[in-house]
This record gives structure tokens, C-alpha cells and sequence, in this order.
């Protein structure tokens, strides 16, 4: 049955449809492999085995007829625990929800459910998804596949490590400045942030709201098309949600990618990037440029500001999502307290974690009277003004080659305990946030020390098409940096 483990989605629906294969067989294995592999990982912090097995079995006895039978019918797969699912526990690793059961499940779960995939589990990530390295989760801290001494990156660590260590066919993240793409990167994953109101929030617990989006992370470039095409769509309950029509990801991903032309930004040039990091990424501009694809050299000097703007806006953002967390209607309550007051001071320092008590504070402050011109609206600014010059740049080029990290995964037993200097990681993946723009995250490599390097492939909005078509295009050329 490690075969199965090896498949992509493609080959596990024929033998589905076949009978050749069961979904109960797939998810047993699936299953078996998170109980090998859970201990060193630790990837997950719940694991639906019985209600997967369930499903599963169900799924076999309704298989009568193979017409019109989803391309995800009987496929496992998992959720970062921040993503809703109806009387399954959604903690987003913190204390505050630690046993926070939801009422109903968030659109990109129900459109799953309707299309066939079984749910092996909630996934690890940052708490509240504030973070890039998945330690700051209440439960455990989440390993890299590659090197279990190594951080899988984050907030999606969980949701990226999971598939990269075939404890799921694929899984959901959340993106709000690099956290779907960040440990797509570091674990040789493909991880796509899709354009801002493409894909339904609604059951998405709130981290900045104007930035989060949800977003597929798989082995492979057709794997992460198939999936985004599942969870796509105009949502009535979602007020960010864009109505329009949208084209199916797979139909022209094997469409010839010549003549096309590729922007680099400058400001990313000089921004102290590894060697490790900054050889593969010079190799992957030469493949495209080996594709009679045209190099376009882009000057765009907002984005020096944007990480200080995005750090700004998301924080901001955070203190008011989370203000609701008040130990009264749902969530930890302190079992000492003298009054009212004293009641929410209790529970909010208890059940929030040291980051995202640091984000509260930040947000509160940029947001208070005598600062917001200051710093909130001046971030703003900066946000229109990034937003621009991407307008601009892409007059000028039809997609951006960037790195999605300057350096490779860090050390677990090292990690930087100077916040600022966490945050500058960000540095190539919050513009993209900022403008609400696509981007995929593809492998492009491995170091010396066998770690991933990936690169991100950014487009105009609702491009997610033509990136596909780019990713796989040096996918399928470059076979070596696959995870199979």
C-alpha cells in the first residue's frame, strides 16, 4: 500500500472509478502513514481516523456508477485547524479555542464534502495563524519533513508538512502575508495564493481580514489546480467574495508558455538573499528565459516599504478580529477574577500566546487617537500605492519570478527571538497581500543540505490560470525538484 502513498489525484480517481482501488484502502493507508510519521512530524493536532474510515467506506457502497463522479471523490485530505468544520474540534492552536467546536463548516469545506473528499483531520499551524515558523501553536511544534530539526515554516506549517511527508493527498492553508507559500518553500510543496475574493472566507477564523485568503498546498502544479478549481467560486455569504465567471485551471495547463514576459523585480535583487537560495532561483529565470520568454527588469521601490505597511494593516486588523475573544460567549475563560474587567484581562492574558498578545498590542496601538494618521493610514497609503505599481509593472510583463523566502528553513532549536528580524522574512511574499494578487509557490531545487528552495510565480488578479501553466510547464522540465 505505499504505493498509494506515491499517487497523485489523476491516478488515485481511475483506480477509484476502476474498483481497483477502494477509498477505504486510500485512506487506510493515508491513516497508517500519519500513525508512522505523526511522532516526528507532528503535523496534525486532530485526526478524524473514525470519521474518515466512516466516509470512506460510505463512498464505496454509493460508488455504483462512474458517470460524472468528482475528481476528488474519495481523495483524502486535511484542513489547517483555523478553517471550520461542523462538530469537529477548530482551535487555531491556541488556548483561547482549545475546545472550540463549530455550529457549521466554512464554504471551502462544504464544497469539498459535495465533491468527495475525505477528511483525515485539522491541521497544526501558528497560533492564529500570527507567525512563519508553526512553533507558536499552543499543542506542539510541527517539523519539516526534509530535516526534522528544521522548521516547516508558516503560519501553514502543519498543512504544508502533512504533504510533504504523504500524511494527506493534499491540504488547505491560509495565506495572509506568506503563510501558505513560505512552508510551501520549505517543504518542496506546491502552494498557491489564489486572488483576493476568489476563494470564500466565510469559516475562515479572522486574522486580517482584508488580507487572508485561502489557498490549496500539494505535490504537484496539476494536483494544486484540480483542488483550486474545487474550492473557487463567488460565495453569497462571504461580502469579499467576487461574482464572476471562472475558468476550469486543468484545460490549458499544458498550453505553450513562449513569448510571454517575465518581470524581476529590482528591489528584490538586493535584499540579502542567500546564496543557497539565490543560485536556484537564477536558475529557474534561465530555464524561462531558455522558453523564448522575455526577461523585463522592474523598478518598483514601494515594496521597500510594504513589509512595514503589511505589519501595520494585519496588526491592526488582528486586535479588532480578536477583541471578540473576550472569556464571555465563547472560548477560555480565567477561573480567577474579581469583576468584569478583571475577567476579561485574565482570560485574554492566559488563553493568547506571547505573538499574538504582541500583535494585539501593536494593532491597538497604531489604531489609537494621536497615532492613526500617523502609522494606519499612512500604511494605506502605502498599500494604494504598492497596488499601483503592480498595476504598472504588469503593463510592462505578463507575470513576476521572485523568491518566496530570502534563506531556507530555520533551525527549530535556533529560532530568531528577535521578532523584527522574523518579520523581514516576509519580505518577498506581503506585496503580494497587499495588491490581493495571485501567486504559486513551486520548487525550484534543493541546497547542498538537501533543503528546498522554492520559487513564486505572481500575477495580475485572477491569473491563477496562466501561473498553473507556468508551473507546470517547468515542473514537467525540471522533474528533479518534484516530491514524489
Amino acid at each position: 500500500m505505499k504505493d498509494v502513498l506515491k499517487k497523485d489525484i489523476l491516478s488515485l480517481h481511475e483506480l477509484i472509478i476502476k474498483k481497483e482501488l477502494s477509498c477505504v484502502e486510500i485512506t487506510k493507508a493515508y491513516l497508517d502513514n500519519i500513525s508512522d510519521k505523526e511522532t516526528d512530524i507532528q503535523a496534525y493536532i486532530t485526526i478524524t481516523e473514525d470519521l474518515a474510515l466512516a466516509d470512506a467506506k460510505k463512498k464505496d457502497e454509493q460508488l455504483t456508477s462512474t458517470d460524472n463522479v468528482s475528481l476528488l471523490y474519495g481523495i483524502p485530505g486535511a484542513l489547517k485547524d483555523n478553517i471550520c468544520t461542523k462538530n469537529i474540534k477548530t482551535t487555531c492552536a491556541s488556548k483561547m479555542l482549545e475546545d472550540f467546536i463549530p455550529p457549521y463548516d466554512a464554504t471551502v469545506y462544504d464544497k469539498l464534502k459535495k465533491d468527495g473528499m475525505v477528511l483525515l483531520g485539522k491541521l497544526n499551524m501558528d497560533e492564529f495563524a500570527m507567525g512563519s515558523t508553526t512553533t507558536t501553536s499552543h499543542f506542539h511544534k510541527t517539523h519539516n519533513p526534509y530535516d526534522l530539526s528544521k522548521s516547516p515554516g508558516g503560519s501553514s506549517g502543519g498543512s504544508a508538512g502533512a504533504v510533504a511527508a504523504s500524511q494527506t493527498v493534499f491540504s488547505l492553508g491560509s495565506d495572509t502575508g506568506g503563510s501558505i507559500r513560505q512552508p510551501a518553500s520549505f517543504c518542496n510543496v506546491v502552494g498557491l495564493k489564489p486572488t483576493y475574493g476568489s476563494v470564500s472566507r466565510y469559516g475562515l477564523i479572522a486574522f486580517a481580514s482584508s488580507l487572508d485568503q485561502i489557498g490549496p498546498i500539494t505535490k504537484s502544479v496539476y494536483d494544486n489546480a484540480l483542488v483550486f478549481d474545487a474550492i473557487k467560486g463567488h460565495d453569497v455569504l462571504d461580502s469579499t467574495s467576487v461574482k464572476r465567471l471562472y475558468d476550469t485551471s486543468t484545460c490549458c495547463i499544458e498550453k505553450d508558455i513562449s513569448k510571454k514576459r517575465m518581470g524581476i523585480i529590482k528591489q528584490f535583487c538586493s535584499q540579502g538573499i542567500d546564496d543557497s537560495v539565490s543560485i536556484r532561483i537564477d536558475k529557474a529565470i534561465k530555464w524561462y528565459a531558455s522558453q523564448n520568454i522575455e526577461i523585463v527588469e522592474l523598478d518598483m521601490p514601494s515594496l521597500d516599504w510594504a513589509i512595514y505597511a503589511y505589519y501595520i494593516i494585519s496588526s491592526a486588523e488582528a486586535s479588532s478580529n480578536l477583541a471578540r475573544y473576550d472569556g464571555i460567549r465563547y472560548g477560555f475563560r480565567a477561573d480567577e477574577y474579581k469583576d468584569i474587567s478583571s475577567l476579561y484581562e485574565q482570560s485574554r492574558s492566559l488563553g493568547f500566546g506571547s505573538e499574538v498578545k504582541r500583535r494585539i498590542m501593536l494593532g491597538t496601538f497604531v489604531l489609537s487617537q494621536g497615532y492613526y494618521d500617523q502609522y494606519y493610514n499612512k500604511a494605506q497609503k502605502v498599500r494604494s500605492l504598492v497596488s499601483m505599481q503592480f498595476d504598472e509593472a504588469f503593463k510592462k510583463c505578463d507575470f513576476i519570478l521572485a523568491p518566496v523566502t530570502p534563506s531556507t528553513a530555520f533551525s527549530l532549536d535556533n529560532i530568531e527571538k528577535d521578532a523584527v528580524k522574523m518579520y523581514m522574512e516576509d519580505i518577498f511574499t506581503v506585496p503580494v497581500n497587499i495588491a490581493g494578487l495571485p501567486a504559486l509557490s513551486v520548487p525550484c531545487g534543493m541546497t547542498d543540505e538537501k533543503l528546498p528552495v522554492g520559487m513564486q510565480l505572481i500575477g495580475p488578479r485572477f491569473s491563477e490560470s496562466m501561473l498553473y501553466q507556468l508551473g507546470y510547464a517547468y515542473e514537467q522540465n525540471n522533474k528533479e525538484n518534484r516530491n514524489d
